[in-house]
């Protein structure tokens, strides 16, 4: 049977010894409770949390799936009471302020426990996931009446929210949504409309489901310019903050999926739905953005749940398996066959599973460790985590995703036929995961949103605020001999990045389709060179620590052991997706739609 054991070590490794967090928490305005004492107790109450109640539900969610019924949801057995302990357990306030019910810890903590439960139970982990983006949103945006309205109802957990962007007919181009806002006289609008695959837009986990939805005004512009934000409630509040009537939002149906079998995945019908503008009118997207912005490293932590999972059970089945002999000579002669870890192709698969996890993981908390700046730097400090989190948010999204699905995958290939069949949970693993690539934009709209946006027409400012930090920490470790191999791979591919930028920003002067044409090479290019710089940051911890006689020495070692493998097996794929990105845009565009398939002899 499959199993999860939260990865406390590397969690610790990672933000305290690589990323400094209680350094980092020391100087952050309003985080003096985030000591290294109480951080180690609330991951260790995570930990049990996702071990003991989420893991055992991850299997059950996927076999019984969600119910649907006259319009009502029911969640697999034991979802609802496992989200009763976490409202219990304080979880779902950890990282939000405490004018609102919060804790008032930083977001980069609530990340570390995000992390326990995405990884045990994906499905599960989605209920209070949307939540969080439709907090961080009404936050951002909403009045002082709609935070003690609704937010601190999200807050504590009693309520959970949602996004309804998405309609049948518009997908990633929202410029086309038709959903609609009427005003009405007593300043509440009537929302009319049909929002398809919204994540938890119907469950019988939580007493009322604040839905955050884009519609459009009767006198908008047209195109994206033209759509208003809006707080529409499943319940109607009353006067005292309670949920009054039922609102006519309505779920019609809810997908059957390929996988997150546990989450509801709704069509919601808004047939004149009273709800409240959120923000400026005709500036809902810009809104919008905040809630999107955090699914989107919500969803690149997906690809890192995914990766850790297969990467737990892949280990763990290969070191029991036995099939043949190793070609070097027995291993275990006393054995029928050698345990099949110790042939080199399923290593190759174990190590590049554990080195997207590990390497992911330092992305991720990084990031996390932004979101705290924005939040409670100086005015100087938030500027420079907002450039670098702007450029990050879709390398991260996207490359962690790709390669937590192809760690999915060699997690079920570790397997053999027993990856392929239900009870090992591998190609549960495989079919949950593949959502990730498409969720809240597909890897060639984050390509795109990288390169156009956020690269290209900053004119390569937001790229250089990185690679300096890269080139800095290259210079300033680049006369350690044990460590030039690293460092000098990635002081080389950093200027490689620098350099492909510029060759596609001249070629789009000439042909905006460059432009399309280069951006997911362009985007994987990215992630292996970030994955690369923190792999090298851990590499000279791990050093260090060597050097000083740690006790653990195994698990230091290892680091290096991946830290190599990475550099020579992993970070040479870059040279492939420069070729690529760099060819131009003739070789996809010459062929003439008309001639892609000829199915007629």
């Amino acid at each position: 049977m499959p199993e999860y054991k939260a990865p406390l070590r590397d969690i610790k490794f990672v933000t305290e010894e690589v990323l400094d967090f209680p350094g980092h928490y020391a100087k952050l305005a309003g985080a003096e409770e985030a000591t290294p004492d109480m951080v180690a107790a609330i991951l260790e109450e995570g930990a049990k949390f996702a071990e003991r109640v989420l893991s055992p539900l991850n299997r059950i969610g996927d076999q019984q799936g969600c119910q649907f019924k006259d319009g009502v949801v029911t969640t697999p057995d034991g979802f609802k009471e496992a989200y009763q302990q976490y409202v219990e357990g304080g979880w779902p306030s950890l990282s939000h302020p405490e004018s609102v019910g919060g804790q008032g810890l930083p977001d980069s903590l609530g990340m570390m426990v995000t992390e326990m439960i995405a990884t045990s139970n994906w499905s599960w982990g989605m209920y209070p996931g949307l939540s969080h983006g439709a907090m961080n949103t009404i936050e951002s945006h909403g009045t002082d009446e709609q935070k003690q309205t609704y937010l601190t109802k999200l807050v504590s957990g009693e309520w959970t929210g949602t996004m309804c962007l998405t309609e049948s007919h518009c997908g990633t181009d929202l410029g086309m949504m038709k959903t609609k806002a009427e005003p009405q006289a007593d300043g509440s609008y009537a929302i009319t409309g049909t929002k398809i695959f919204i994540s938890a837009g119907e469950h019988d986990m939580a007493g009322n489901i604040v839905h955050i939805v884009l519609a459009r005004l009767p006198d908008a512009p047209a195109g994206t310019k033209g759509i208003s934000l809006f707080i529409v409630p499943k319940f109607s509040v009353d006067g005292s903050g309670e949920k009054g009537e039922r609102n006519q939002v309505s779920c019609g149906s809810i997908e059957h999926k390929m996988g997150i079998h546990g989450n509801a995945t709704c069509v919601m019908n808004f047939d004149g739905a009273k709800g409240f503008l959120i923000g400026e009118a005709n500036r809902g997207l810009n809104c919008m953005f905040t809630f999107m912005n955090t699914a989107r490293i919500g969803t690149a932590l997906q690809g890192l749940a995914h990766a850790e999972w297969a990467l737990q059970n892949s280990v763990a089945y290969a070191k029991d398996r036995l099939q043949m002999r190793s070609l070097s000579g027995p291993k275990a002669p006393e054995k029928a066959a050698d345990p099949i870890i110790v042939h080199p192709d399923v290593r190759r698969m174990l190590l590049t599973q554990k080195a997207f996890s590990e390497g992911g993981r330092a992305l991720i908390h990084y990031c996390s460790m932004l979101v705290d700046t924005m939040k409670r730097g100086s005015a100087d400090e938030k500027a420079e985590a907002d450039e670098l989190m702007s450029l990050l948010t879709p390398i991260a999204k996207a490359f962690l995703t790709e390669t937590g699905f192809e760690s999915a995958n060699q997690g079920l290939q570790v397997f053999g036929g027993h990856g392929y069949i239900a009870e090992w949970g591998m190609e549960q693993n495989v079919r949950d995961c593949r959502i990730s690539m498409l969720y809240e934009g597909t890897t060639g709209i984050q390509a795109l949103d990288l390169l156009g946006r956020k690269v290209l027409m900053t004119q390569g400012a937001t790229l250089r605020r990185f690679t300096k930090i890269i080139h800095k920490f290259c210079k300033e470790h680049k006369g350690d001999k044990r460590l030039k191999s690293y460092i000098s791979a990635l002081d080389k591919v950093n200027s490689e990045w620098g350099d492909a930028t510029m060759k596609i920003g001249m070629k789009a002067m000439r042909n905006k389709d460059e432009v399309g044409a280069a951006s997911v090479d362009y985007l994987m290019f990215s992630g292996y060179v970030v994955l690369a710089y923190f792999w090298a940051r851990m590499a000279v911890v791990a050093q260090t620590k060597l050097d000083e006689g740690t006790d653990e020495v195994g698990f230091y070692k290892a680091k290096l052991q991946t830290a190599t493998f990475y550099y020579e097996r992993l970070l040479p794929r870059t040279k492939a997706h420069a070729e690529a990105m760099l060819s131009g845009a003739d070789n996809l565009l010459a062929m003439d739609e008309d001639n892609f398939l000829f199915l007629n002899a």
